[in-house]
């Protein structure tokens, strides 16, 4: 015999009414459960995919409330908190700028328990839908399976943008975007297929960026903010090991200089203050209002013998948009050398105020050094300041600026010394960092068993649509050479 509405119904009532009232009936503890990730205290985008964690205990039951405003909603399970994503969503949207609690329970063998409240913040601005970055293993002195992915910031979708086992083997690496436009993209592939893959609003190209006049193709990129000039790096890299050093890789460049590449003549240029044979000039910079290129630059010293000795400071030069020229000295920006430490990867914000720069005791690449930290320079008053609440003890670097400048993601290796991972971090409009928070993931412990690194993760504006097969044959397909400009400075 078939029930009513009303008999099926009132069992389910009575059933949510008993788990309420057994719920209202628990023991508390003003202690912090072990949970990992560590979201506590972050502060977090209302757009960001749910912050799944595990908490760390014998496969008990628990519960964990989440309440922001006049909203709320539980999660029941056994130590891994996974959340719904449409109940993550609806109350992250509806609660900007509010505090949002997370009241964990565990269900012990004489009733329940509540543990010490998990606090955030949801912020009011957004973050970039999407980062890019690049997997490989901890890189020695040879790669494996290697790509560049494009995760989804909003859910947990990762897709490949290029694989290297698409393109037989070939090391590819220096993805860049012209201001997070997921349109304006270009990266390297090195050895098999070598060349630099340009995508320009659709326009594809694969350009050999080697010349006469540089010691090595074209890397390190950023793109000029106006789109048309992409200045690189030209380097000749070595890398070496230690066998009793705290820093076990060492990777180091023996000559550097910078170019320019024109994108509407399809040519390159440099000039002798980014190009000279007594020092080593590397990672450039563009300010936002493309006036201006900031760039690495230290005095040549023999390599490898005093590898320990080269230490770089920043400067910078005026740039002219509409002519292409360069302006006629340097300014000294910053000399971290005079007090015993090298600058790299200056990183300057949407708005032009605040740069963030990897400061560590010597060298050229600083992701190797334990010691490496990230600072903060305030463009204006020319202030620098250690980034405290980012740094750890092992390097931390790598990193990027959302497109409104509220919010930047870097690659640590805090969880193990070994493997770089991202992680995500607010900047409030008083210019102070908050505490990082891990890239999240569906599988709360799926950094346990990953075993590749995550390197240059870029905001992205939106996906990147260049399918991958496209790239592939564009990848595989002949480089057009670009030419040394007649006028170079």
């Amino acid at each position: 015999m078939k029930k009513t509405y009303t008999e099926i119904l009132i069992p389910i009532v009575l059933l949510c009414i008993s788990s309420c009232t057994r719920m209202q009936q628990y023991a508390a503890v003003d202690e912090p459960l072990n949970t990992f990730p560590d979201y506590s205290d972050v502060v977090i985008p209302s757009n960001i995919a749910p912050l799944n964690f595990h908490i760390g205990r014998d496969r008990r039951k628990c519960m964990a409330r989440f309440v922001a405003g006049r909203d709320s909603f539980d999660v029941y399970c056994r130590n891994h908190v996974v959340i719904p994503i449409r109940k993550w969503r609806k109350l992250l949207n509806d609660n900007p700028g509010k505090r949002l609690t997370i009241h964990p329970f565990i269900r012990e063998t004489d009733g329940w328990v509540k543990y010490r409240d998990i606090t955030l913040d949801i912020a009011s601005e957004a973050i970039d839908p999407y980062i890019a970055y690049r997997l490989i293993e901890p890189g020695y002195e040879f790669w494996g399976k290697m790509g560049i992915y494009q995760r989804c910031l909003e859910t947990f979708d990762e897709t490949p943008v290029l694989l290297n086992t698409m393109t037989d083997g070939s090391c590819m690496n220096c993805h860049s975007f012209c201001k997070n436009d997921p349109r304006k993209m270009l990266l390297h592939v090195r050895a098999a297929h070598a060349g630099t893959i340009l995508n320009n609003n659709g326009q594809l190209a694969k350009l050999d960026t080697q010349t006469p006049d540089h010691v090595s193709a074209a890397v390190y990129p950023r793109w000029h903010p106006g789109g048309r000039y992409i200045a690189f790096s030209t380097n000749k890299t070595s890398q070496a090991f230690h066998s009793a050093n705290k820093n076990l890789v060492e990777v180091y460049d023996s000559a550097s200089d910078l170019m320019i590449y024109d994108t509407e003549t399809q040519s390159i240029f440099t000039h002798p203050l980014i190009h000279s044979s007594d020092r080593l000039e590397t990672f450039p910079e563009w300010s936002p209002d493309g006036k201006s290129l900031y760039f690495c630059s230290a005095p040549a010293v023999e390599m490898p013998d005093h590898y320990d000795s080269l230490r770089y400071d920043l400067f910078r030069v005026d740039f002219d948009p509409q002519t292409g020229k360069i302006g006629n000295k340097t300014d000294t920006v910053l000399q971290p050398s005079k007090t015993g430490k090298s600058i790299a990867f200056p990183r300057i914000s949407p708005d032009g105020r605040h740069m963030v720069v990897c400061l560590s005791g010597y060298g050229t690449f600083p992701v190797w050094h334990r010691d490496n930290d990230l600072y903060v320079l305030n463009v204006e008053t020319g202030g620098l300041t250690p980034a405290s609440e980012l740094n750890s003890a092992e390097s931390d670097s790598y990193h990027s600026w959302s497109t409104n400048g509220r919010w930047i993601v870097f690659s640590s290796r805090r969880m193990d010394g070994l493997y770089t991972r991202p992680y995500i971090a607010c900047f409030d409009s008083g210019g102070r960092f908050h505490k990082p928070f891990l890239l999240p993931q569906k599988d709360p412990l799926f950094y346990d068993g990953f075993l590749q690194s995550y390197n240059v993760p870029e905001f992205v504006s939106g996906k990147i649509e260049t399918g991958i097969r496209t790239l592939e044959r564009i990848v595989k397909g002949d480089a057009t050479g670009v030419r040394a400009a007649e006028n170079n400075q």
